[in-house]
Order: C-alpha cells, then structure tokens, then sequence
C-alpha cells in the first residue's frame, strides 16, 4: 500500500436496504483479480471504472454483486478460485517482487497459465518446504490469522546434539524483544555426531520464530523445512514443483480454521 493511503476499514457498511458493501480495493482482492497493495495503486492511477465511473477512492463502498467494475476498460468477474501448495526451495524469496533481483516463489510458476495469486503466509529466504498459494483472499486470512492457532510442522536441522533440557527449555520459552517465542511440540528425529534433525510444531508464527527460538538458546540452524500445515502434508512433492489442491484438502484447511 502506498503511503498515505488510506487505511483499510475492519468491518464492511451495510446500507438500509441490508446490502453488503466492501471498499473497491477490497472488491478487487475478494474477486481474486489482485492483491489488495496493487488494488490501490490501480485505483489511484485513475484505471478502475464502477458502473461507468472512474474512482479514485480506495475505500469508495461497492456492492460486489451487482456493480460493474473494470480495469483498464475490461469488465471485472470472479475468477475461478485456486488453492495450490508449492514445495518452496532454500534462496527462493517469498515474495510478488525482490528489490535485491533474487528470484521469487513466482519465478517458479511463470510456465502455469494462472491467473494473479497470492502466497498463504511466508516462509523466510533460507527455508523451504510447504507454502500455500491461492487468490482466494477470505480463504488465505483465515489460514493466516493468528486467533485460529493452526498447527505448523518443521523438520529442523540443528548444530548440536539436544538433550531434554534444551527441548524443555524450547517448551517453556524464551524472550526475545517483545516477544515470548515457544514452541508447542518439540521431539527428536535422529541424531548424528554433531548435529541433529528435530520436528516441532507451532501453533503460533512470529517472524522468523524458529530461528530466533534457537538463536536465543545458542543454537544454530542449518536446514528449515515445514512439512506440514494442519492436517494437510508436503508429501513426495518434488522441491520447486507446485500442484493444485483437491476440494478436500482445501476444506481440510477450512475446517481447522474454524474458531
């Protein structure tokens, strides 16, 4: 979102007659068209027309059901909604665009003829594994929104041999800034001389927990991979391969998400 625009409001206004009205940007990214940052800048150019008329207003009100929105003088219609896992590679960045050139999760996509999708939360630069990818914006924010605390899965590679004080210690904690980085689960693989593979589990997802929760307990980590979210797995998904999600799959996830 640029700045100065302006922000989101949190509930949608209902006129008398009891119909529903979303804010344009919003209306874009509900429809799967874009994101909602992009939405913004399409409506600030001056390129989006509701019934006939130009807005300019981010947060001009829009019954979604009835209004004819375009872009670009092209009539705007839902898009066909699409729920796919990608098998994230380590150096890939989860992002529409890198100001650095690195190559992105859609750099992975680009011989797939989809229309605009959107990752379903991220994964850091150096992890890999399971990321959901979708346009369907209500859908993604529930998977993502804290408050449904929907278990995620990672085998972690560490570089050091763990004893039982330091998962407890993972269990109960630690302080890092602001912020109290636990985990929910936590047990060990296998263990090699020098290292070791653990799985935990969080039902919560701070930026960068993982590495931070390990970081604070002096342990470093040499391989990050989620290998499951809810009760969905990566599976044999090769690395850097996607594939669409069947419709049980994609209730799985709803259905967890469900406070």
């Amino acid at each position: 979102m640029q700045n100065g625009a302006p922000k989101p409001s949190s509930q949608a206004p209902t006129s008398r007659s009891g119909i529903t009205r979303h804010g344009l940007a919003r209306v874009l990214s509900k429809l799967g068209f874009c994101s909602r940052t992009k939405a913004y800048d399409l409506i600030a150019d001056g390129r989006v027309a509701v019934d006939g008329e130009v807005q300019t207003d981010a947060e001009f009100a829009v019954d979604m059901s009835r209004a004819e929105i375009r872009v670009d003088g092209v009539a705007i219609a839902a898009q066909k909604r699409i729920y796919m896992m990608l098998n994230k590679p380590r150096g890939i960045v989860t992002s529409a665009a890198d100001e650095k050139g690195r190559d992105t999760v859609y750099s992975l996509l680009q011989d797939g003829g989809l229309p605009w999708i959107a990752p379903v939360g991220r994964l850091d630069r150096a992890s890999e594994g399971l990321l959901l990818l979708s346009n369907d914006s209500v859908w993604a924010a529930r998977i993502t929104d804290p408050l449904t605390h929907l278990a995620k899965t990672y085998h972690v590679q560490i570089d050091s041999v763990p004893d039982e004080m330091l998962l407890e210690k993972m269990r109960a904690g630690v302080h890092d800034d602001s912020d109290l980085l636990r985990v929910t689960s936590v047990s060990v693989l296998r263990v090699g001389e020098k290292n070791a593979w653990l799985e935990i589990t969080l039902d919560e997802g701070k930026n960068r927990h993982i590495r931070r929760l390990l970081a604070a307990l002096e342990i470093g980590v040499l391989r990050l991979l989620r290998v499951a979210i809810g009760e969905l797995p990566l599976g044999d998904l090769a690395k850097g391969k996607w594939r669409t999600l069947d419709s049980h799959e994609v209730a799985l996830l709803a259905v967890a998400t469900v406070e």
